[in-house]
């Protein structure tokens, strides 16, 4: 990772510990998820002011 940011989120419990199961299962990092939902979420925004 070239330049991270530490930060805090608050979700909901249950929610977050069967996606870390999921992740663990799947051999995927949690937070590289969340980049990467970041980044589609984005790009569709950016898709949809064109």
């Amino acid at each position: 990772m070239t330049n991270s940011k530490n930060i805090t989120l608050k979700v909901n419990k249950e929610l977050y510990t069967n996606y870390r199961a999921l992740c663990k299962k799947k051999g995927w990092i949690v937070s590289r998820q969340f980049e990467i939902c970041m980044e589609e979420q984005l790009h569709n925004e950016q898709d949809q002011d064109e």
